[in-house]
């Protein structure tokens, strides 16, 4: 699935017994995120909170204008959409793949959008419900039948414009035609996908994506609104009074698990056992990062935020980001290091250092590529770290 839709053993037992994020004493070690919506206090994918405490963006735009406008462009908030909505179907009406003796097509008019699978007995047709993915890279699609969610075994790829395998699913052919359709996720499953792509999927601890605010809204992050909205508007709101958080006033390992509540924390990846996935682990940046000697040196600097603005669109232009290497790097071998300015000058170049430093990798199959968050030294040729 499309999501941002995964070393030594003597650290497990201090990771589990550490402070749940948000307490008293905040982490100096990664945690698993199912440790975090544990803790007190606000974290994404938590689902204790009623529908009733969420407002939705639009309230976020009468105080945050500006945020609220560059926010729009961003993949987080557009990171799930209904499949009528979906930019990627309705740009491409007619879609065919093949794969052993099964044949694709999904089929979009103005009222839905359909996945047709058939072989030369047989066929069936599902309808859409939801497109996972802001469509950058791609889109996974979810259909539901019995009451239960089902995630199509084919994805829309971006960059091709074509239908292949959805990622993580089995590129062996399908053994029945429901396989060949998709595969059923489990329910704790579906929860965490959509607590990712959506925002308020679950309340009150119950699971619920029909009431969902598509994509990752302000709520999202900065967690249910409502008290603060009204308090806002009655001119009572004091600025740190709690009824909203700042996911700004964490501690640097606090502040990556937060974005790792979706994109993969350390301790998710390794407890998971993803460890060993080879190149795929590309795709969970907190892990990569705090694998780097940069996060190792105790930066308080060095967090997700450091280099990308949540409430602005990603930046691919590689130069964007020579400013925040040369905040902690020094520009020159003629400039002294300085508490500042830690970090050594690059004996090779001083811009597009990411270029060098963060390569970028393309995972068999996912037809896209992602910029390695180990920053490092990356020789030509050299094998990729895990």
């Amino acid at each position: 699935m499309f999501s941002a839709v995964l070393f030594l053993a003597s650290r497990f037992t201090t990771r589990a017994q550490a402070q749940p994020a948000q307490s008293s004493q905040s982490s100096s070690i990664s945690l698993a995120t199912e440790l975090r919506v544990r803790g007190t206090g606000w974290w994404p994918t938590k689902g204790q909170p009623a529908r009733s405490d969420y407002t939705g963006p639009d309230a976020c735009t009468e105080c945050h204008e500006l945020k609220s406008e560059t926010a729009q462009s961003t993949a987080m908030l557009h990171a799930a959409s209904r499949a009528s909505d979906s930019k990627s179907l309705r740009e491409h009406a007619n879609l065919p793949f093949q794969t052993g003796p099964y044949t694709y097509q999904l089929l979009t008019t103005q009222e839905k959008s359909i996945l047709n699978v058939s072989n030369a007995a047989t066929s069936l047709s599902v309808d859409l419900l939801w497109a996972l993915g802001s469509g950058h890279m791609g889109q996974t699609f979810i259909y539901q039948q019995d009451a239960k969610f089902y995630e199509s075994h084919v994805s829309f790829y971006s960059a091709p414009q074509v239908l292949d395998i959805t990622p993580g699913q089995p590129r062996t052919i399908p053994e029945t035609l429901d396989a060949a359709a998709g595969r059923a996720v489990p329910p704790n499953e579906a929860r965490l996908c959509f607590g990712c792509h959506t925002t308020a999927s679950t309340t009150k601890n119950q699971f619920d994506p029909t009431a969902a605010y598509s994509g990752v809204t302000c709520e999202a992050c900065h967690g249910p609104g409502a008290q603060h909205v009204a308090a806002a508007r009655a001119k009572t709101d004091k600025r740190g009074d709690g009824s909203i958080f700042n996911p700004a006033q964490l501690a640097r390992v606090d502040y990556v698990d937060f974005c790792g509540a979706c994109h993969r924390t350390w301790q998710d990846v390794v407890s998971g056992q993803m460890v060993g996935a080879g190149v795929f682990n590309v795709r969970f940046a907190p892990y990569r990062l705090e694998n780097s000697r940069c996060w190792a040196e105790g930066d308080a600097r060095i967090t997700c935020v450091a280099c990308h603005d949540p409430h602005k669109p990603l930046s691919h232009d590689v130069a964007s980001y020579d400013v925040n290497c040369l905040a902690c790097h020094a520009s020159s071998p003629a400039e002294k290091k300085s508490a500042n300015h830690p970090g050594a000058a690059c004996p090779v170049a001083a811009k597009n250092c990411v270029s060098c430093h963060m390569p970028k990798v393309e995972p068999p199959n996912l037809h896209s590529t992602f910029s390695d968050h180990w920053i490092r030294i990356a020789h030509p040729n050299s094998a990729y770290p895990e």
